[in-house]
């Protein structure tokens, strides 16, 4: 092991928590803090050194929390702010460290802030959101000052009667984007939304849609990619704006005070120079940040749904994580790990194979590969048991999410009474909705609500089957050859090997191979060397050749029969 001194941040696990889905303590049907408490050991069990809780403060739950009307109130179905507190100094008393969502690009249209900002154009808030004037053709039709798209369909602006203008919302309408070029508003988002939470003990953010707080205020149309709707994909102009350098500055400040780290989620951001100046040590911006390189792959615009399942090929697995990977060639820059998330459907269900006969050894690869690479590890709570999609023969009823919501009416109202369109859209939800992440977490096989919450409740989401078929922590933990004791064993051989693993560079190797992925990682004083073999198909595959090495010489570490190798090379 390395005496290096490093951020405590680099050599971190991240775990995920979604509040309403990990486990119920009050038997109300929804998830809660006095839960997450509840389920702190074993957390700590895996091997993890940090929790990331997702959106637990007060909200009208339009986007599941990410549409938020106090900063520093908790919403009542999961618990308090001394909750919060108890479960800051419980995570801490395990020697675990504790992140939050912040969540500042917008607020909920029920925040006080955007309910004075509403109330009269000459209010003193008024200015604290982005509104603007209507546009008229020239037959006096009034329309929005831009075709913009909203995140989840429809224009990004909604009219409001009573002041006679538009406001800005780049995801829900019940979601107004804050003005962040007015200073007064970004002072009152720093000490409500990231101070109060510091001085309460939690030690960083990960940080919703980083790079969209500097718009180009004029506002420019985007252009028309998809000429059947006057709504157009913008992101590329409302991403990475002009002033975001000095508003991650003086987030930064903040940060260092109370030496939190930062992730931050940042779509849209196709060029690695301008990444790199984000993660970059030097320019102090953001620790790192979550590309999506990874996650997008065989997602469709501009609405990802719209797609056949599995519409990839493995050339393009190996292309995005070799993206990300990239970031640390010759830099001070900074890079995470993941492959799951509130956002994304299972893994298993998206790059494994989910069937009976193979999920458990798909589990296995995805944690070895993940586990494998450079950077911050982060974990979604049910990908260390292998949990899979939401079966196919559920009704779209159980699709909660907006996201899936809105995609679905669209299509059918696109296409009324087409059962091939209708067929088409529920495909493209049953293999990538984010409703997927989102039922309850499976802790025993007891039928109806697998532990989440009391038998006779009924959960705010169906609790999936698979945990009736042994998807689930209690049967798992008992059998030594699960994915989640596997789970745990790759985290020990991660933090074990951190110089190769967790910091060393990254080669891909057989390039071309259309079943295996793999990669060699080298430490950086070039000692330590490890082989990765993953094999992505139902198929036997051979172990590529590895030029100088003789495998059978090299030290094999963990050994995933089927589909995963892992050597140490020395």
């Amino acid at each position: 092991m390395s005496n290096i001194t490093r951020p405590w941040w680099k050599d971190a696990v991240v775990y995920q928590i979604y509040p309403a889905s990990f486990h119920d303590s009050n038997n109300d049907g929804i998830g809660d803090i006095p839960g997450i408490i509840q389920k702190l050991d074993y957390i700590q069990s895996l091997g993890v050194e940090v929790i990331w809780v997702c959106p637990m403060y007060a909200s009208p739950q339009i986007d599941m929390g990410y549409d938020i009307s106090d900063y520093e109130a908790v919403h009542p179905p999961y618990g308090t702010v001394q909750d919060m507190e108890v479960l800051i100094k419980e995570t801490h008393s395990r020697n675990m460290k504790v992140i939050l969502d912040l969540v500042i690009n917008h607020t909920s249209d029920q925040h006080a802030w955007f309910k004075e900002s509403q109330s009269s154009k000459d209010n003193p808030k008024r200015d604290w959101y982005i509104w603007r004037p209507a546009k008229y053709d020239s037959e006096g039709k009034r329309g929005p000052p831009n075709n913009w798209r909203s995140f989840f369909g429809g224009s990004v602006w909604q009219w409001d009667e009573q002041t006679q203008e538009y406001y800005l919302h780049l995801f829900c309408t019940e979601q107004p984007d804050i003005n962040w070029e007015n200073e007064e508003a970004r002072k009152a988002i720093y000490q409500s939304a990231m101070t109060s939470w510091l001085e309460k003990g939690v030690d960083g953010f990960r940080i919703d849609t980083v790079n969209m707080y500097s718009k180009p205020m004029d506002f420019p149309d985007a252009p028309v990619q998809d000429p059947s709707t006057p709504w157009q994909d913008a992101s590329l102009i409302f991403c990475n704006g002009p002033n975001m350098d000095k508003y991650l500055d003086e987030m930064n400040a903040i940060l260092s005070r109370y030496n939190a780290m930062s992730v931050g989620e940042c779509p849209a951001t196709p060029d690695r120079a301008r990444v790199i100046r984000y993660v970059s040590a030097e320019a102090k911006k953001l620790n790192m940040v979550f590309q999506f390189d990874s996650v997008d792959v065989g997602q469709s615009k501009p609405s990802k749904y719209d797609t056949k399942p599995f519409n990839y090929t493995l050339a393009d697995v190996k292309g995005a994580i070799s993206r990300t990977q990239s970031l640390l060639d010759g830099t001070d820059a900074w890079t995470t790990s993941f492959i799951e998330n509130h956002d994304q459907a299972r893994s298993v269900s998206r790059f494994g194979n989910d069937s009976p006969t193979f999920r458990t050894r798909s589990g296995k690869m995805l944690s070895m590969l993940f586990a494998s690479l450079s950077g911050t590890l982060f974990i979604y709570q049910g990908q260390e048991i292998g949990m899979i999609n939401m079966p196919k023969d559920w009704d779209i009823a159980e699709y909660k999410d907006i996201d899936s919501q809105n995609f679905y009416a669209d299509a059918l109202a696109r296409n009324p009474g087409n059962k091939a369109v209708k067929d088409f859209a529920k495909a493209g939800l049953q293999h990538l909705s984010r409703d997927h992440a989102r039922t309850p977490m499976q802790w025993t096989a007891a039928s109806p609500n697998a532990g989440f919450t009391g038998d006779k409740v009924k959960p705010w989401m169906r609790v999936n089957t698979s945990a009736q078929d042994g998807i689930n922590v209690k049967d798992e933990d008992a059998d030594a050859t699960s994915v989640l004791n596997f789970w745990r064993s790759m985290l020990k051989v991660r933090k074990n090997h951190a110089e190769v693993l967790v910091h060393g560079t990254f080669q891909l190797v057989d390039e071309n191979n259309e079943k295996v992925f793999s990669f060699v990682k080298t430490s950086l004083d070039g000692k330590d060397k490890a082989l990765l073999v993953c094999n992505l198909s139902d198929e036997e595959n051979r172990v590529p050749e590895f030029e100088g090495v003789e495998l059978a010489e090299a030290m094999l570490l963990l050994d995933n029969p089927w589909e995963g190798r892992i050597y140490l090379i020395d």
